[in-house]
C-alpha cells in the first residue's frame, strides 16, 4: 500500500509540476517576442527616417534654382526630368519660355550640331530676352545666317560648367571669343549684363542656364 501511496504522489507531483514549467516557458517565448518585436519596431523608423534624410540631402543638392526656374513645366519632356533625357536643342524646344531661341537655332541650322555636341554649356536667352532687342534689329539677324550662327555660338561654352565655375569665370565660346561670368550662391551675371534666371538645368548632354538678356559677341 505504501508503494503504491508513494507512486499517485510522485504522479499528481509531476502532473501539477508540468503546467506550471509549460506556462512559464510560454510566458519566457511571448516575452522573447514581444521584446524582438519592440526592438525591431524600435529600429525600423530610426532607419526610415536615416534613408530618408539621405534622399532628401541628395535631393536638394546640385539642382535647378533661379525665380525663372517656376515657369517650368512640373511633368513631361518640357520639365526638369524630361529635358534631363534628351539632347540640348530638343530639350530647348520642349521648354515653352525658350521658343524664340529654338527657332534662331532652326533658322541658323544649329539643331544637330547642338545636339549632337557633348559635355558643352549654353546659356539660354528667354523669349523675354530675344523681346529686349528691337524687332527691326531682330528680325534683321534672323535673316542673316552668318550673323545669326555667330551670336548664338557665343552662348555656347565647349565644356559642363558647374554653378561654382561662373563664381569668377572667363570661358572660351563656340564663337571663338569668350564670355565671363561671376556671382555666388543662387545669382550669377554673364558678361555683367545678362542675369541667369534659372540655372543649373541638366539636359543629356550639356548645362544650361537660363538667362534674361541676349549675349552679343565683342567683335
Amino acid at each position: 500500500m505504501s508503494m503504491r501511496i508513494r507512486h499517485v504522489a510522485v504522479a499528481f507531483a509531476t502532473a501539477a509540476v508540468l503546467p506550471i514549467a509549460l506556462t512559464a516557458c510560454s510566458s519566457d517565448s511571448k516575452d522573447s517576442d514581444a521584446s524582438s518585436s519592440a526592438k525591431a519596431s524600435a529600429s525600423a523608423p530610426a532607419s526610415d527616417d536615416a534613408s530618408t534624410g539621405s534622399s532628401g540631402m541628395a535631393g536638394s543638392s546640385d539642382q535647378p534654382f533661379g525665380p525663372g526656374c517656376a515657369s517650368v513645366p512640373k511633368n513631361g519632356a518640357g520639365s526638369f526630368d524630361g529635358m534631363a533625357k534628351d539632347p540640348v536643342a530638343t530639350a530647348a524646344s520642349n521648354n515653352p519660355a525658350l521658343s524664340t531661341l529654338v527657332m534662331a537655332v532652326k533658322k541658323a541650322g544649329l539643331v544637330d550640331t547642338l545636339n549632337n555636341a557633348e559635355n558643352i554649356t549654353v546659356f539660354a536667352p528667354t523669349n523675354d530676352a530675344f523681346a529686349k532687342i528691337p524687332k527691326a534689329t531682330l528680325d534683321k539677324v534672323l535673316a542673316d545666317k552668318a550673323q545669326l550662327t555667330k551670336i548664338l555660338t557665343y552662348h555656347v561654352v565647349g565644356q559642363k560648367l558647374a554653378p561654382k565655375d561662373l563664381e569668377k569665370g572667363s570661358f572660351d565660346t563656340l564663337e571663338k571669343s569668350k564670355l565671363t561670368t561671376s556671382g555666388s550662391g543662387e545669382s550669377y551675371t554673364v558678361n555683367d549684363s545678362a542675369k541667369v534666371v534659372c540655372g543649373n538645368v541638366k539636359t543629356a548632354n550639356a548645362n544650361v542656364y537660363i538667362i534674361d538678356t541676349v549675349l552679343m559677341p565683342k567683335s
